[in-house]
């Protein structure tokens, strides 16, 4: 098989699978399994995949820049913010993640509300600044620029001194077995310290994450409170998650 042919086959195996099994391909295809990895590998250096063991999952599309990610299913941001704004209850305090569906969340959240949003996004803090009746508490640090929020030791630091009622936390990948995934090992730990100091968290994701990965895990599903999607309940993958326990918000 050329590699050309064997990359088609590949992308096709993603696109229709939602994964690839490099032992299966190799089987199937009749070639060595150290030439699918090889393939693999070139289809992550492209950001076609994300490679895990024993073969591969579709990357996620929400590992792009801040810029690139506002255009990115802002329709599903829109229904997923509004399922999570209606979480907030008055005088909680909320812990709010960055990150575009975060923001949703910001500009959804009724403007005479009174709780207190803890963040570690200026983009956050800034978007809500007129509602009057919030409190506003920002966490410091390092600002990673790819994602406009605060990473790195201080932040984490930072976030072991608060606590809250409810967290809502972005991801970049919601797959049933590599879990919860974003792209970076720093913002990775930032949001688990975020999610630690919280009663409840739940995860905002659209559906274009659904059944995607990222190369670093944020948290176990046995760790979170549920899934707020705009995802069909009736995909395979979000019956896959209902089979493991996880709730399921439905925000279609």
């Amino acid at each position: 098989m050329l590699a050309a042919e064997r990359r088609d086959h590949l992308l096709d195996l993603l696109a229709r699978e939602g994964k690839v099994v490099a032992k299966e391909v190799a089987a199937e295809l009749g070639i060595s399994e150290d030439s699918v990895r090889r393939g693999l590998r070139d289809l992550a250096a492209e950001g076609l995949c994300q490679r895990v063991y024993g073969g591969a999952l579709p990357a996620s599309p929400a590992t792009v820049d801040y810029s690139a990610r506002q255009t990115v299913a802002p329709d599903g941001k829109r229904k997923v913010a509004s399922v999570a704004a209606g979480l907030v209850r008055p005088g909680s305090a909320l812990i709010l993640d960055g990150g575009t569906t975060a923001l949703a969340v910001a500009h959804a959240l009724p403007q005479d509300l009174a709780c207190t949003v803890i963040t570690h996004s200026p983009t956050i803090a800034a978007a809500l600044l007129d509602h009057a009746r919030a409190e506003l508490f920002l966490l410091g640090g390092r600002i990673f620029k790819h994602s406009a929020v605060a990473c790195g030791a201080a932040a984490v630091e930072a976030a072991q001194n608060v606590s809250a009622d409810l967290c809502l936390l972005g991801v970049t990948g919601v797959h049933p077995a590599a879990g919860l995934t974003t792209g970076d090992a720093e913002e990775a730990a930032m949001k688990r310290a975020l999610a630690s100091r919280a009663a409840e968290t739940y995860i905002l994701a659209s559906s274009e994450k659904i059944g995607t990965a990222s190369r670093y895990r944020v948290l176990p599903w046995e760790e979170v409170s549920g899934l707020i999607t705009d995802a069909d309940p009736h995909e395979a993958l979000i019956e896959q998650l209902t089979a493991l326990g996880v709730k399921i918000l439905a925000a279609g």
